[in-house]
């Protein structure tokens, strides 16, 4: 599936009325093991049919990552139903991003 970009306008189309899981991947260009992170994702996001993968850039949205208190970045948060379920802070390998998600 698709990474989808989140933005504040977007937020709650896609995030909180999205009835599927939804892996949110806060990041920024600046931020190298946010650069390295990111090609997990990209692949957990074309293996995973059955969640939704978003991507926050922090410099460009960061009422976003004042809401989920992100203080660090990369920060990954597993929401469903529109409620935080699981948060990880920091650069991780993808059996640990895919046990997020279980």
């Amino acid at each position: 599936m698709a990474i989808v970009e989140i933005t504040k306008e977007n937020f709650d189309t896609a995030v909180l009325q999205e009835q599927k899981p939804v892996l949110l991947d806060f990041w920024a260009e600046w931020c190298m093991p946010c650069r390295m992170l990111s090609p997990i994702v990209d692949e957990v996001a074309d293996e995973r049919e059955d969640i939704v993968v978003g991507k926050i850039n922090v410099d460009r949205d960061p009422e976003l990552a004042i809401k989920f208190g992100v203080q660090s970045i990369p920060t990954l948060i597993v929401m469903k139903n529109g409620v935080v379920e699981q948060m990880a802070v920091g650069g991780r390998d993808k059996a640990q991003i895919l046990a997020l998600l279980d």
